[in-house]
């Protein structure tokens, strides 16, 4: 792994090309991208091991070859994206807000208004969806702060540089290309300092790169005339290097590491739970008074009556017996569902086939404690890396998440309606399952306008 220090001295030495090169490539070759690799195969369900899976016959000298008889139908589950698609969703799906977030006067409406949100632009919850999902998927992903608005890269495309004093990131090379072997590949270098863009030659092979556009700093002032257009009279640059790594958990490994153990039995069962469903049973046979037979005379006796269904035999002198076994479905089915279970439990997701219908809150809140714990491990890691965007901006907030969680709404509704009596009407609303948040001003403004129309009503009926 090459560090920040590594890099300080080949930019010392003039050796700054060779560096980005060999930095890149020992990145690709490295352990930690290779399962990143295998995480978004898993992810769009084309999972590895079963997809190179197959059957092997051992011949007469012990050497194992395919066996092209057998059936090698492959099935891959979808459990890896299914769980790790309801962790982020869970914090993340409904977005996130800040502490400073307050009820305004807007346009004669009462409005929740979160400055905050505002200044990391529109999109900022989309973007940090995708990079917490990737962050989860590969074990880290960066955020970055373009000017106005944040972006993100995947752990697979950008090589990180760390310092060895105190383990921040200092710098990092983001590359990519549309066809590694025949299309243009891009590297930028990010520094405190500044970005430097580099592209591949043409027509050359591997990371032969070379600098398209030189070191410019991250913020540029920019003046605009008729005669001369647009002309560049000033840059800046924030205080730190603005991308900020998101780790996807404490362990700072990928979610795959985990799960891919259990993935596979479940896939390697399934798979052959379905061929030997295809296959009817498992068939062989007994030859009575074949010793004379030669180990090819048997497999080619086998072939025959697998692929023709007839074989001819001596029946008066070598009988042939078929024997079969039942495919054993119970054990089977027994093992899928153990490992679906496990696969939950270990991962700390929820299985909605846990909770029966019509669920009290507090077997609700039970089935949800697992998921509640990995969530505070993960929103911890989150809070940094949002905490230090906001660094960069100068801004001391904290992130609020707000869970994306099923209930038993009837039962809620009825305990908040229990405690009606010793609450004010804005709490009351709040708690109700039923109404988000920023709902909850223009209702309270509209019900007590109603109440005031009311009364003038009943004052002039009294009159």
């Amino acid at each position: 792994m090459k560090t920040y220090q590594d890099f300080l001295k080949a930019k010392e030495s003039g050796g700054l090309i060779d560096f980005i090169k060999q930095a890149i490539n020992e990145y690709k070759d490295s352990p930690v991208y290779k399962v990143a690799l295998d995480a978004d195969d898993y992810e769009a369900e084309r999972n590895v091991t079963i997809m190179e899976f197959f059957r092997v016959v051992f011949t007469v000298s012990g050497d194992a070859v395919p066996d092209f008889t057998s059936q090698n139908l492959k099935t891959a589950s979808n459990y890896f994206h299914r769980l790790l698609t309801q962790r982020v969703a869970y914090s993340l799906g409904n977005g996130i807000s800040f502490a400073s977030a307050e009820q305004q006067k807007v346009n004669g409406k009462t409005v929740s208004v979160d400055t905050t949100k505002e200044k990391l632009g529109k999109q900022f919850d989309t973007i940090l969806y995708k990079a917490g999902k990737f962050a989860r998927m590969h074990g880290i992903s960066f955020l970055l702060w373009n000017l106005d608005h944040a972006d993100y890269f995947k752990m697979t495309e950008f090589c990180p540089l760390w310092d060895e004093e105190d383990g921040r990131l200092k710098a990092g090379f983001r590359f990519w290309s549309l066809d590694w072997d025949k299309r243009p590949v891009i590297v930028v270098m990010y520094e405190p300092d500044g970005y430097t863009k580099f592209q591949t030659r043409k027509d050359s092979k591997g990371l032969d790169i070379v600098e398209v556009e030189p070191k410019r700093g991250y913020v540029q002032q920019v003046a605009h005339t008729e005669a001369d257009g647009d002309t560049i009279i000033g840059e800046s640059n924030y205080s730190d290097i603005p991308i900020v790594p998101l780790w996807g958990c404490s362990a700072h490994q990928s979610d795959l590491v985990g799960m891919r153990g259990k993935i596979d039995i479940y896939d390697l069962i399934n798979s052959g739970f379905a061929n030997d469903v295809n296959e009817c049973a498992e068939i062989y046979w007994i030859i009575n008074n074949a010793m004379g037979m030669t180990d090819s005379d048997v497999a080619k006796f086998r072939d025959r009556i697998k692929f023709q269904h007839v074989a001819v035999a001596d029946m008066d002198n070598s009988p042939v017996t078929a024997h079969s076994q039942e495919i054993p479905v119970t054990a089977k089915e027994t093992l899928l569902n153990r490992t679906r279970s496990q696969l939950y439990e270990d991962y700390g997701g929820l299985d909605v086939h846990t909770i029966a219908a019509g669920a009290t809150n507090d077997h609700v809140d039970a089935a949800y404690q697992p998921m509640d714990e990995e969530a505070d491990d993960f929103e911890y890691q989150i809070i940094q890396a949002v905490q230090g965007i906001l660094a960069l901006l100068g801004i001391d907030d904290v992130p609020v998440f707000h869970r994306n969680r099923i209930s038993n709404k009837t039962e809620q509704t009825q305990m908040v309606l229990m405690a009606a009596n010793y609450l004010d009407d804005e709490t009351i609303l709040k708690k109700l399952p039923f109404i988000t948040p920023d709902e909850v001003p223009n209702i309270l403004e509209a019900r007590n306008a109603a109440v005031a129309e009311r009364l003038d009503n009943d004052e002039g009926d009294e009159e």
